[in-house]
């Protein structure tokens, strides 16, 4: 990395913390976060598989859009992602994209309806680390009068993943083992204000903690004097959520791809796909109709080897192999105990089981489509 770069690295609220507990540093959209520590990506990886791992995600962007009223506050929202706002309960949350013009995804991001007192008309809103000054520029661009964008920086959010971390998080706050999934619950401890969420990018039952970024370190021990709990850096997070079969953006979904053809169709809900009036809804609508041209699948290689980002698939048609499409995501997956990938092919050859080929380093790889996600998803019902 170019000085320069690293000069202008930006560091969470837990920097120092990660450093003291022996994290090993790396640059990632802008800040100095830990991709792992002293026992390595894959015992992190199978940790929070069957425990409870403790992740800094503070460098998401935290916001929140207000208005006097909800539908005001929700209308606005809703003419910039596809998903329906206007219908969610107090204190719910929902995945959606930030939409352009052409259908494309700016980013991806949570959705919360505050359930606060006084607080009817706020959503609470978390977008990518790597896009977020787009992300509020473009969000504060395109708000109608009354209805305003605040930014917080003095927040910090953590996430615990891992099927036990409702025994742990409940041992301190007990309300947290009932939360419904994709809802918060607000909890004052010691004095801290916690707002917690079911929710979570690991496939695994867990929760995200906004939090005073003041406070966030004496959390993280609180949470860390449980021996059910470790600390897990950006590796395990991207070979938890590339088993669960989640997107990053970036790499899985950008400008260049709509939600239907990265299977996000379960995203946007019948009154929106009906009524559209969201950025790209004439190019979303005819795919929903028709069919898009590729989609997003899983890629199983077979034998041990992985297939990287930008491997470019192949298939054959009329006797004759032809590039169909390219690898996304993809890496070594520790649950599956084999080698898991997603990417992108010709929507004809989007069925479970398609053989396809992989070019790895000038070497053609068999492999075949695959069904999702390749580790089964274990959210709180």
């Amino acid at each position: 990395m170019a000085t320069s770069e690293t000069e202008d690295l930006k560091f969470t609220p837990l920097n120092e913390w990660h450093i003291a507990h022996g994290a090993k540093m790396v640059p990632f959209a802008g800040y100095n976060m830990p991709v792992q520590y002293k026992e390595g990506i894959l015992q992190e990886h199978l940790w929070t598989r069957a425990n409870a791992g403790l992740f800094d995600v503070s460098h998401m962007g935290q916001c929140f859009i207000i208005s006097d009223a909800w539908e005001k506050t929700a209308r606005a929202i809703e003419a910039l992602v596809p998903a329906d706002i206007l219908n969610l309960k107090p204190g719910q949350q929902r995945y959606s994209q930030l939409l352009a013009p052409d259908g494309g995804i700016l980013d991806d991001l949570m959705i919360t309806r505050s359930a606060y007192p006084g607080w009817d008309g706020t959503a609470y809103v978390v977008v990518n680390a790597g896009c977020k000054d787009a992300d509020y520029k473009h969000i504060a661009a395109h708000l109608p009068a009354g209805v305003t964008l605040k930014i917080d920086d003095n927040l910090a959010l953590i996430a615990l993943q891992g099927p036990k971390a409702s025994e742990v998080l409940g041992a301190i706050v007990p309300e947290a083992k009932t939360l419904a999934f994709m809802t918060y619950h607000s909890a004052t401890l010691d004095g801290v204000h916690l707002h917690i969420s079911r929710s979570g990018y690991t496939g695994e039952d867990g929760y995200e903690i906004s939090l005073e970024a003041r406070h966030v370190a004496s959390f993280c021990d609180r949470l860390l004097a449980n021996p059910l709990v470790k600390p897990v850096g950006l590796g395990a997070r991207d070979s938890l959520r590339l088993e669960a079969g989640l997107c990053l953006y970036g790499h899985d979904i950008d400008t260049t791809t709509s939600p239907i053809e990265a299977d996000l169709k379960w995203s946007i809900q019948k009154r929106r796909r009906e009524e559209g009036g969201f950025p790209g809804a004439a190019r979303i609508q005819k795919e929903l109709k028709e069919g898009p041209s590729r989609l997003r699948v899983g890629i199983q290689p077979e034998g041990r080897q992985p297939a990287r980002e930008g491997t470019e698939i192949f298939a054959v048609e009329n006797g004759q192999s032809r590039k169909i499409g390219v690898i996304t995501s993809g890496g070594f997956g520790p649950t599956a105990n084999a080698p898991v990938a997603m990417g992108y092919v010709e929507a004809a050859f989007a069925k479970a089981d398609t053989p396809v080929t992989l070019l790895v380093r000038g070497k053609e790889l068999p492999a075949k489509v695959a069904a999702m996600p390749f580790a089964p998803h274990r959210y709180y019902r």
